[in-house]
């Protein structure tokens, strides 16, 4: 399938997130819209919701996938259930062959999600935080980041790209991110960047 380089973003939160309108995927869906981008967004409660849009963006032209969640090392969360990282690979495996993972939760972008999803899955890369981060810092990363990635270039996020602005925005922020790429040279099938 040909792909666009347009975010498809997936918001889980907890119910106080909620109510204090704390929707980061949102905010980074608008920004991207503005920046001439076709973003699609969905906000999802369950496990049940999540494998069902995790499957309408694989059938979507969308290059790139965003998580905007909670989670810990070993977990994704909705808002009423958590996806361990095991069931997490088989969800997204089959949608990732040529797209790239962005994930803004805290501490899951870790080895423990590379070796589950990146090996057999033709995805590009995972990049995301590897430490708690807080809302606000969250969403002003991200909007800073694609702001600058499809300023840079509207039509593809490359390696050289990804790991200049990466590595601004998480000195500028403050916060620590890995970026997880495939690599045939690697046993494990993957490599680690980190800012």
């Amino acid at each position: 399938m040909q792909t666009r380089p347009d975010v498809f973003i997936i918001e889980s939160l907890r119910f106080d997130d909620e109510a204090k309108d704390r929707f980061e995927g949102k905010m980074i869906s608008h920004i991207l819209n503005m920046h001439g981008k076709n973003s699609r967004y969905y906000y999802i409660r369950t496990k049940k919701e999540f494998k069902r849009v995790v499957n309408i963006f694989g059938q979507s032209a969308c290059r790139y996938l965003h998580l905007s969640c909670h989670g810990d090392t070993n977990a994704m969360a909705t808002t009423l259930d958590n996806i361990g990282f095991r069931e997490l690979g088989t969800i997204l495996r089959p949608h990732l062959e040529k797209r790239r993972l962005f994930v803004s939760a805290c501490e899951m972008v870790n080895e423990n999600l590379a070796e589950t999803v990146i090996p057999k899955s033709g995805c590009y890369s995972i990049i995301g935080p590897n430490e708690t981060v807080a809302f606000s810092d969250a969403a002003i990363f991200w909007a800073s980041f694609y702001h600058l990635m499809f300023k840079y270039n509207t039509a593809a996020m490359k390696r050289a790209g990804l790991l200049k602005y990466l590595k601004r925005v998480s000195e500028l922020y403050g916060l620590r991110i890995s970026y997880f790429s495939c690599s045939e040279d690697r046993k494990t099938g993957y490599k680690v960047v980190c800012f």
